[in-house]
């Protein structure tokens, strides 16, 4: 009998990783494995692996039982509850398409109410029933999943929220996209899903509801102190530089970050002051640069 693959290993995270983490990377590698998409020889073995894995990853006594125990923990026998172990695992097949699917589930769920989350689906067929149609093998007489687009967004537009003319079902129409929606996001409006994408921007990066730039500074502006102009999402604001800033010092405007699209706050914007040193220096200035190192 082939060893079973490191759960940790099979989802590409550490034992450290959120949940979160392990959501993101469920969600990543069913996409790629899923046989409906993939038509490699392993895709199926490793769909299943993948599927298994984060049942038990992604909740917390079977996590904590696995991270104790390992595999043995779920296999029949295994002396920790029971004949069946305390998760006792059951295999289930279904057949859509020309695939057919064995799942194992642990904890003796019925139906498609298997007790944990996959990955934002209620299971882990909806994966490419949301993008394709169709029903899920999961339980019976299910109706046409709703249909997913996507749309791609400047950083502001994502930032600040726009409104945007569509077409779906062949029919134009008006949707708004909220302030402070992600790369990633999924937005759900009733009839149909819409994924976003936002594309990078040259001055902005952002890291949750927190926004980054780089501010260069003159060498005599981070000696002598100044008052210069950063950009923002609401536009430029005047940031007084003290002196002596050193390189790479890094400045919090509090508040000035992105809007939660859930209404509950903003983040901060956090500015990074880089000093250019000089390339070219005339007579003067590397004389009084001179006079300057002497004192």
């Amino acid at each position: 009998m082939a060893t079973k693959r490191d759960y940790y290993e099979v989802l590409g995270v550490s034992k450290n990783a959120s949940e979160a983490e392990i959501k993101s990377a469920y969600r990543k590698q069913a996409l790629q494995w899923h046989p409906d998409r993939n038509r490699a020889k392993e895709a199926e073995g490793r769909f299943k692996e993948i599927n298994e894995a984060y049942e038990v990853l992604s909740n917390k006594d079977k996590k904590a039982a696995y991270d104790q125990f390992g595999h043995a923990a779920f296999e029949p026998g295994a002396g920790f509850g029971g004949a069946a172990g305390p998760f006792g695992g059951r295999e289930r097949t279904y057949r859509q398409g020309p695939f057919t699917y064995t799942y194992t589930t642990y904890g003796g769920g019925e139906g498609p109410d298997l007790g944990f989350d996959f990955g934002g689906f209620s299971d882990p067929f909806e994966i490419f029933a949301q993008f394709f149609g169709g029903e899920s093998p999961f339980g019976g007489g299910r109706t046409v999943r709703k249909q997913r687009y996507g749309i791609s967004l400047s950083f502001m537009e994502a930032a600040k929220g726009v409104e945007k003319e569509v077409v779906i079902e062949r029919k134009r129409r008006k949707i708004k996209i909220p302030a402070g929606v992600d790369d990633g996001s999924t937005i759900n409006f009733g009839d149909f899903y819409l994924s976003v994408d936002v594309k990078p921007d040259e001055t902005f990066r952002r890291d949750g509801l927190d926004v980054y730039v780089e501010k260069e500074l003159t060498f005599s502006q981070a000696t002598l102190g100044a008052i210069v102009e950063v950009p923002t999402i609401d536009g430029s604001v005047s940031l007084r530089i003290r002196s002596g800033t050193q390189p790479g010092t890094m400045v919090r405007l509090r508040g000035q970050g992105i809007k939660d699209p859930h209404g509950r706050g903003r983040g901060d914007e956090y500015v990074r002051l880089q000093v250019v040193v000089p390339t070219r220096l005339s007579r003067r200035q590397r004389e009084i640069l001179e006079e300057f190192e002497e004192e």
